[in-house]
């Protein structure tokens, strides 16, 4: 396994528009929010400024708490004690809890919050940094984490959906079966077999299993992991849930944010409510404001303002933040520096600034999570003999295999030719049809079109006409680019970890690790 090469994300059709203009810090009033030095420097400041020593208490009591039943690492005993210093400061990812974690870059993103908090500790000699990893653990939605797929089988658990996923245990454990049938003969296949038998033990939380899976492999790295699913860390945040049940500030502050991105970007990741929160119970219900009772969005149940504000004070674990109010819980708890995440994640963190500066809560550094795909050597062979390069997999490839295909054409340059020669006759008749009557100078652009439109159906038809000729050479192109692109999207986002992992174990985490460089976006393409 070695590195191929890199491409910036810049330089990707694909990425959007919204995070190109990020990195290149095109959009105004989020420059002080993208990631160099001089900016986390100025973060820590801030940081340092808001976040009091009794939120650090409580984070690092609860974080002991959660911990209580794991064998720390060296490293991790270090953070956590580090953490209780008023110098030490978090850098942070989350995800939701994928069935054995899901997609690959899953473990990307984790790995590359633990390098940019090594990296920032040799940076800054008398501040500290400890990498973290948030469990989403309150998501609804099982349909969208319950299976991970491989490159030969898809992967599903069942279990009761609509309440907190962290929550769910384990029955239905047949998959662990069917994983064992396909990788029992793999080199490191034992490894994750019981690795998926021990996160997965029927009675155990999704919040659990996913502690566990992330534990075992990034424990020696000392990356803390925390659920904030609980009432300790709850209640700090009664005041700015009391407020958005009574005020809805952050529906109201991000309306101009939201306002220029969608005009400018299309429409925007996440939509805000006029309340974003969810109330708790064995499921987990939107809570809105109707006929001035909060009700409970597809149920049967109201609370008057004065109910709800003493349920949220007496039970604040009850209540349960939307994706937008999610980054908001986050940062009062942490004493967080930088957030790394997705494109959507950052896209809609986005949307938050003003609500943040309403609450004098620091908003972080933005960091859009880099991305890595593993090739087969053989498969980059084959483009080779192709003529194809692995860039040219994350350009609009229809349009590289139409060159691809047309390259040796002794047609086209023909085709090409003319059409200028008529460009050029006609751009000499228009000069002197300008001088003589309106209409036949009318007459004159509307037979350029035409006759120019014959070009454009000649180029199609030869296009056709090759890609028939040419069959077998296009039907090699487009399974290359399923090769690289498995279900016509990013590797990443389809295959699971264990994929990888299987052939190489420890060393795949590491050589994904060191290949990392956290001062870029970028897209970090291996041969294996």
């Amino acid at each position: 396994m070695k590195k191929l090469t890199n491409i910036p994300f810049v330089e990707i059709e694909s990425i959007p528009l919204l995070i190109k203009d990020f990195l290149t810090q095109k959009i105004p009033g989020f420059e002080a929010k993208f990631f160099n030095l001089e900016n986390i420097e100025k973060q820590v400041h801030i940081k340092r400024q808001s976040f009091s020593e009794d939120k650090r208490k409580v984070l690092c009591e609860v974080l002991q708490n959660q911990y209580a039943d794991f064998e720390q690492s060296e490293n991790q005993q270090s953070n956590l004690e580090k953490l209780e210093l008023s110098e030490t400061f978090t850098v942070t990812t989350g995800h939701q809890l994928n069935l054995f974690t899901g997609p690959v870059f899953f473990i990307y993103k984790i790995l590359q919050t633990i390098k940019l908090a090594e990296f920032l500790n040799e940076k800054f000699q008398t501040t500290y940094f400890v990498p973290l990893f948030w469990l989403a653990s309150e998501d609804h939605d099982f349909e969208e984490i319950n299976h991970f797929k491989t490159e030969n089988h898809y992967y599903e658990t069942k279990a009761k959906s609509g309440g907190a996923v962290g929550r769910i245990t384990v029955e239905d454990d047949f998959f662990i079966s069917q994983f064992e049938e396909e990788f029992k003969d793999s080199v490191f296949g034992t490894e994750l077999i019981l690795l998926l038998k021990r996160a997965y033990k029927k009675g155990n939380t999704l919040s659990q299993a996913t502690r566990i899976i992330v534990h075992e492999l990034f424990a020696d790295y000392g990356l803390l992991i925390i659920d904030g699913d609980g009432a300790k860390l709850k209640t700090e945040m009664k005041t700015l849930f009391k407020n958005e049940l009574v005020h809805q500030d952050l529906f109201e502050t991000t309306k101009n944010t939201v306002d220029f991105l969608s005009e400018k970007y299309g429409k925007v990741q996440v939509n805000p409510r006029e309340i974003n929160l969810f109330y708790l119970s064995e499921t987990r219900d939107r809570i809105a404001f109707e006929q001035d009772q909060f009700v409970l969005a597809d149920k049967d149940r109201s609370f008057s303002k004065e109910e709800i504000l003493n349920e949220l004070e007496n039970h604040p674990e009850r209540f349960s933040p939307n994706a937008l109010m999610r980054p908001v819980y986050q940062e009062t708890i942490l004493p967080n520096i930088a957030y790394i995440g997705g494109n959507a994640e950052i896209m809609y963190w986005l949307e938050l600034r003003d609500y943040f500066g309403k609450l004098g809560l620091p908003f972080p550094i933005l960091i859009p999570r880099n991305s890595m795909l593993m090739i087969a050597e053989k498969t980059v062979s084959k483009a080779e003999n192709l003529d194809v390069k692995i860039n040219d997999f994350f350009k609009n490839f229809a349009a590289v295999t139409n060159h691809i295909l047309l390259n040796d054409n002794e047609i086209l340059p023909l085709l090409n030719q003319q059409e200028t020669q008529l460009k050029d006759q006609f751009v000499r008749l228009k000069a002197k049809a300008g001088s003589t009557e309106k209409t036949f100078a009318n007459l004159v652009e509307a037979e350029q079109t035409r006759q120019l439109k014959s070009f454009d159906r000649m180029r199609k038809r030869l296009l056709r006409a090759e890609k028939i000729k040419q069959s077998e050479k296009l039907e090699r192109l487009e399974n290359l680019f399923l090769k690289i692109h498995p279900g016509n999207t990013w590797q990443e986002r389809t295959y699971n970890f264990s994929v990888f992992y299987s052939d190489f174990g420890n060393e795949w985490l590491h050589n994904c690790y060191d290949a990392l460089e956290v001062e870029n976006s970028e897209l970090i393409i291996f041969t294996i």
